[in-house]
């Protein structure tokens, strides 16, 4: 009975995450939220009265809170329109943010375009990214760090994207627990077309007012909204979308599909169903389960005319309704049809398999076209590296290798992990060789001698997902 509780209440109902006590200090607040203890204090509040709407949060975004907000923020990231990196704002960076913080209060801080530009999608079109500022950059994740406070006791328990202490393995050990433990024979895969540059600026601005009352902090973010981006030298006004790229972005996308798709999609599962039903989602990915074909079939009718109410499209091709689970294959055999179809989630393929004993295990691979993509990108890199020391390319390929083994050693897996393995040691191998004259006669045996102890050997590196899953229940639990 204590793991179906707790099974529910991460995939289906309100998370049980772990407090993050922030440093505080008490303030001077206006509104109904008087006497708040710094952002640990809006987070108490926030969780004690789930109505409550925040009228006083500006007076969070102090000189320390931006300055944290400047060290939290990637050193190495590319600059935005004002051409500034991370290193070259360090030089007095004490006084400059205090100014900035003095120009949010004043109401006279001004954001800048975001800088476009594109990266290469699996499917051979291009994502927008936008590019924003350093000082947006700092003062978005500023705002970012006070309503995190807020929201994180709003979201529900199957939301897994850019949230504080969840992970992509924790959605998909979710996912893998709700197939293998419930009846579901069930998956729609549900794809939203172009979401970040479809988000609607009224609803997401009237979502977020009820539970943001602070006006001051409502106009920071219909700045970022509308201020637009630059692209080949003219200036955009955004009047639909937010920017993939943008420090806030995920938040605020996390925000309208809690209204959007959480907290109906959760409602319909306690009103509309009778069989089993589960909802795993991580950012605008995710995956619903169905006991029931007709249920299934009625969510989705439903689905597309909710999306269509907030100005959201379903993808028509990428979205599908398939048969799956424990007993898929059992049921299609006996009306004379093959397998059951697979679907992608997180960078795997999802599959109906048979362990050694022959029971139910739910399959993940890493996706074929994501595989070669990463093996030819290693091979482009290995190219520009070619006449670097040999020592820091392997160090460097050891790592490639490593990150690589840490996201995709899943139990039952492991044949990719190692094709992964051998396809970099030699690509690795022939680009040693092509160094110079003298480095052609490199034999195997040379190379194992090169490598040896410093090239990652393929393993699992990812335990059983009910393992980590009843695991990390009972770790909450225990709080």
């Amino acid at each position: 009975m204590g793991n179906t509780v707790a099974l529910a209440e991460l995939v289906e109902g309100r998370a049980l995450t772990k407090r993050n006590t922030m440093k505080s200090t008490t303030v001077r607040t206006q509104g109904r939220v008087a006497g708040s203890f710094g952002l640990g204090g809006v987070r108490q509040k926030a969780e004690m009265d789930r109505k409550l709407r925040f009228t006083a949060l500006l007076h969070h975004i102090t000189a320390t809170q931006l300055r944290e907000s400047y060290y939290q923020l990637k050193k190495d990231a590319a600059p935005g329109v004002d051409k500034e990196t991370w290193r070259e704002y360090y030089v007095g960076h004490w006084d400059r943010i205090e100014n900035l913080r003095e120009r949010i209060h004043s109401g006279s801080y001004r954001a800048q375009p975001s800088r476009r530009t594109y990266i290469d999608k699996e499917d051979g079109s291009q994502r927008p990214l936008g590019i924003a500022a350093l000082e947006d950059k700092i003062v978005q994740q500023a705002v970012r760090n006070v309503l995190n406070q807020i929201y994180e006791a709003d979201f529900l328990g199957f939301s897994y994207g850019y949230r504080e202490g969840r992970s992509q393995h924790e959605a998909l050990d979710a996912l893998y627990v709700g197939i293998t433990s419930k009846k579901i024979k069930w998956i729609l895969d549900a794809d939203i077309k172009g979401f970040f540059d479809n988000i609607d600026h009224e609803w997401l601005l009237r979502f977020l007012e009820i539970r943001v009352g602070d006006k001051r902090i409502l106009r920071l973010l219909k700045k970022w909204l509308k201020t637009g981006y630059i692209e080949d030298g003219k200036r955009v006004r955004q009047e639909v979308g937010t920017p993939q790229g943008a420090v806030i972005s995920p938040l605020l996308a996390n925000i309208f599909l809690h209204y959007v798709l959480d907290v109906w999609a959760s409602w319909w599962r306690h009103t509309q169903t009778k069989g089993d039903m589960i909802i795993v989602r991580y950012a605008d990915d995710f995956v619903i389960g169905f006991q029931y074909y007709e249920e299934a079939l009625k969510f989705l009718t439903a689905l597309k005319r909710r999306f269509t109410e907030h100005k959201l499209t379903l993808h028509p091709k990428k979205t599908r309704l398939i048969e799956f689970g424990r007993y898929a294959r059992e049921n299609r055999k006996a009306r004379g049809k093959g397998k059951p179809e697979t679907f992608d989630f997180l960078g795997f393929t999802l599959s109906c398999s048979r362990d050694k004993t022959g029971n139910f295990f739910l399959r993940r691979k890493t996706i074929k076209k994501r595989l070669r993509r990463t093996i030819r990108e290693v091979k482009e890199e290995l190219k520009e590296r070619m006449h670097k020391k040999v020592d820091e390319t392997v160090t460097w390929l050891a790592s490639v290798i490593t990150g690589y083994i840490n996201y995709h050693g899943v139990p039952g897996n492991i044949n990719s992990v190692r094709g992964f393995h051998q396809q970099c040691e030699r690509e690795l191998y022939r680009t040693l060789k092509r160094r110079s004259n003298k480095a052609r006669k490199l034999t195997w045996k040379d190379f194992r001698e090169i490598v040896k102890g410093r090239i990652p050997k393929p393993r699992l590196s990812q335990p059983f997902p009910d393992e980590r899953f009843w695991r990390q229940r009972l770790e909450v639990r225990a709080v």
